[in-house]
């Protein structure tokens, strides 16, 4: 198979532990992208959150695609336009509000460069810091709501979102997606919007075959797009329910898990789909 696209996650996948991209993996895309590969980003930092690591790709000069927002909005690097968007309405955002409070979590939602909270946990400190976004921490959340939310993100203690996010699924089957990006993170997003279903999305808009594509990644909100793909890849340090659907495991994010899957699948072109 010769593969057109590559679909990466950032966080615990494309990024190390310390929040980097290795030089190894950066040179390895950029090489994959000189011979005309697309690099697509897809993870459930808001747009913001993913022009860092666009740029060290270089994602504009090759033509790069992003999936912020699990996919909430689709941007084409090469002339930073908009492909595709979806929004929570105000009363969405409103009533997760109160279903936050009712749950014992944080919740926040998202301007252009800034988080709207009014809580205060380590958890939403490391949203703030992973995305270099603002902390606009205010005294009363629906007073603040001005605008409208691509997602809303609730944050607690990993053990307790694990009831909450059954909770919620529950609650909202009929209405909103609902997944766990990480083990303090529940996302909250419009019915329907995910990575898989909005790589499916960009793929028909670029005329690639899903068999065409391989995609990488290790945490919960992955699942959907791993199965999208020809070859869904689980980072080896990824939850078991991504393994669990992978077509292959590769090394973990702090190991260049990415270099492995570009020099067995793209560069000398194996078949060779064993668990590694």
């Amino acid at each position: 198979m010769t593969y057109k696209a590559i679909v990466l996650d950032l966080d615990g996948t494309l990024m190390t532990s310390k929040n980097q991209i290795p030089d190894k993996t950066k040179n390895m895309l950029i090489k994959i992208q000189e011979k005309g590969i697309k690099v697509i980003l897809a993870s459930g930092r808001p747009m913001h959150g993913l022009l860092k690591a666009s740029k060290i790709l270089q994602l504009k000069k090759y033509g790069g695609y992003l999936l912020a927002y699990n996919g909430g909005q689709i941007i084409d690097m090469k002339d930073d336009s908009l492909i595709f968007d979806s929004y929570l309405d105000m009363n969405t955002i409103l009533e997760l509000y109160d279903k936050s409070r009712l749950l014992n979590t944080s919740l926040l939602a998202y301007n252009d460069q800034s988080i709207l909270t009014e809580d205060n946990d380590q958890y939403i400190q490391i949203e703030s810091e992973i995305n270099d976004l603002v902390i606009n921490q205010v005294d009363n959340f629906k007073d603040a709501l001005k605008t409208t939310s691509v997602k809303c993100l609730m944050t607690g203690e990993p053990t307790h979102l694990a009831n909450v996010e059954i909770q919620l699924k529950a609650m909202y089957q009929n209405q909103l997606s609902i997944s766990r990006s990480m083990p303090f993170f529940i996302e909250c997003m419009p019915k329907g919007i995910n990575k898989g279903n909005c790589l499916s999305i960009l793929l028909k808009k670029l005329n690639i075959d899903k068999n065409e594509v391989i995609a990488c990644g290790d945490g919960y909100n992955d699942i959907s797009l791993i199965e999208a793909v020809g070859l869904g890849v689980a980072m080896g340090n990824g939850c078991k329910p991504v393994k669990d659907k992978a077509k292959y495991i590769t090394s973990s994010n702090d190991e260049d898990g990415i270099v492995q899957v570009i020099e067995k699948f793209i560069l000398n072109n194996k078949k060779d789909l064993r668990i590694s």
